[in-house]
């Protein structure tokens, strides 16, 4: 009964009568036209079918397909089913569909992107693939089809010519099955065959990680004809009023990452077997770095602001300074690290490596400066020990009558004091007398010729031989003496003004640079 299902075409122009024989029938076919006759006996000349000279003959068919070509007869239109069987009938899927050469034209629309591998280098996704081509041998619009198109299965589309497409660069491809193979097929009166697949793909990625986490990455997928060149498979992208590349669902965000640009291209490649066209599709995504703003720099700006404490705390705190320091540094060392290790092991400096070693380098110029205020502390505690005499320290004489120590013999004395005359208690009648280097004392016609470091010192009271041997003295700077060296507190004060304004000025120039960099 499958020749009389397939040779509808010719049934549809006659006038059947039914007769009811338990789950068969018999179908009575009458008609009066030579031609239709004659084709009726050449399509059943297998079957033990007679045809008597009026023009009379049956056959027995099963119900269920006379039921369906009953309704299609009353429509008067051909089944989908009967089309198929009359297109695949002598359909040969080894051959191309035109001598000259296939367009076939394509579409992508991005479902959503499932992740992306830094460690790796690829992304993960999933599409769909729309391919479109003419294939004149399976036309029908001749057959008076009851629908515009037909709509088929994945097993007529193993039947068929396909261009073969593959994606060359990917890492793994598959088409879903959830429950079945999701693939779709549609055949339209003219011949175009429209195929569209549900893929899960993943690809390639071109990873730069030197403006990391402010960095974007481009991914690419290419697609060609495996088993034909562009001169019987020309592979091109589709041109309607939409992008040949759409998102079903936009933004695409990822957890550390956002979807913000693709395009696509296409190339003509030349291999030893011929010139294959290459279309490519190019996503561009950005690091969403929130994460890190809060998991690294804020972090490492409140460690730094931490470490310039030990500024105001003075050289007595040594030690605490030193524990602020020290504290600073390992957590430093500790934030790197754990970002670090969750990124693949490239061989350039990275953004981040720039900040976190330019941090823990201000804080080791801190320890320095730490550990300079401490050496100058202890370079001072030892040169004034206890119990030395200082010029506010105290004398056997009275406060109230203030001497110049004066010595039996002037030539024992260690700088050979002399006193030029008495203030007689007067103030304003002091004498200078110049103390140099070499502990001689000198007039002031003599202080210009000497070139050596030289001290005032103002005698307070009178000259009495008899008074005691002490005196009060008072250090007065002379205009030619050398600059106060620093003390600890100094440096302090230097550090706590010099470490914020270059760490600002480091600042500028890092965002500025990495947050405008192409």
């Amino acid at each position: 009964m499958d020749d009389l299902r397939a040779d509808e075409r010719c049934v549809d122009t006659l006038l059947p009568h039914r007769l009811s024989s338990d789950e068969n029938y018999y179908w009575k076919l009458y008609t009066q036209n030579n031609n239709i006759l004659n084709e009726l006996k050449e399509r059943f000349r297998k079957k033990n079918v007679q045809f008597p000279p009026q023009g009379f003959a049956s056959v027995e068919v099963e119900r269920s397909h006379l039921e369906r070509s009953r309704d299609d007869e009353e429509a008067g239109c051909t089944s989908d089913k009967t089309i198929i069987e009359r297109l695949l009938k002598d359909y040969k899927s080894f051959k191309t569909p035109s001598e000259n050469g296939v367009i076939v034209w394509l579409e992508v629309w991005v479902q959503t992107v499932n992740s992306i591998n830094e460690i790796t280098s690829d992304f993960d996704m999933d599409i769909y693939v729309t391919e479109l081509w003419m294939d004149y041998a399976l036309r029908y619009d001749h057959m008076n089809p009851c629908k515009y198109n037909l709509s088929l299965s994945n097993e007529i589309l193993e039947q068929i010519w396909k261009p073969n497409t593959v994606f060359i660069n990917s890492k793994e491809a598959h088409i879903h099955r959830s429950p079945f193979i999701n693939v779709f097929l549609m055949i339209y009166p003219n011949g175009t065959v429209w195929i569209n697949y549900r893929v899960q793909v993943k690809g390639p990625c071109m990873m730069d990680f030197s403006a990391f986490p402010f960095e974007r990455h481009q991914c690419r997928l290419t697609v060609e004809s495996f088993s034909y060149n562009n001169q019987e498979v020309n592979m091109r992208w589709l041109n309607t009023t939409s992008q040949p590349l759409s998102l079903m669902s936009s933004p695409i965000v990822l957890p550390d990452f956002i979807l913000t640009n693709y395009s696509t291209s296409i190339e003509n490649v030349v291999y030893p077997a011929g010139v294959w066209n290459e279309l490519t599709m190019t996503f561009e995504f950005s690091r969403r770095y929130g994460w890190y703003i809060f998991q690294a720099y804020i972090p490492t700006y409140l460690t730094i602001f931490i470490s310039w404490i030990s500024f105001c705390l003075g050289s007595k705190m040594i030690p605490a300074r030193t524990m602020l320091g020290v504290n600073s540094l390992l957590a430093l060392t500790f934030q790197f690290g754990n970002i670090m290790r969750n990124l693949p092991r490239v061989s350039y400096v990275k953004a981040l490596d720039v900040w976190m070693l330019s941090c823990l380098t201000f804080v080791f110029c801190s320890l320095l400066e730490l550990a300079l205020v401490g050496s100058m502390s202890a370079k001072t505690e030892a040169r004034s020990p206890k119990g030395s005499l200082s010029p506010r320290s105290t004398s056997p004489c009275p406060p109230s009558s203030p001497r110049i120590c004066k010595h039996a013999n002037d030539q024992t004395s260690p700088h050979g004091f002399r006193s030029y005359g008495s203030t007689a208690g007067d103030p304003r009648m002091r004498k200078k007398l110049i103390l140099t280097t070499s502990g001689s004392l000198l007039n002031n016609s003599n202080r210009s010729n000497d070139r050596h470091q030289e001290r005032m010192l103002l005698i307070e009271g009178g000259s009495d031989e008899n008074a005691p041997n002490c005196a009060k003295l008072r250090m007065v700077s002379s205009p030619r003496r050398r600059r106060r060296p620093w003390t600890t507190d100094d440096i302090d004060r230097f550090s706590i003004c010099a470490f914020p304004t270059l760490f600002g000025l480091f600042n500028v120039i890092y965002w500025s640079y990495y947050l405008t960099r192409p």
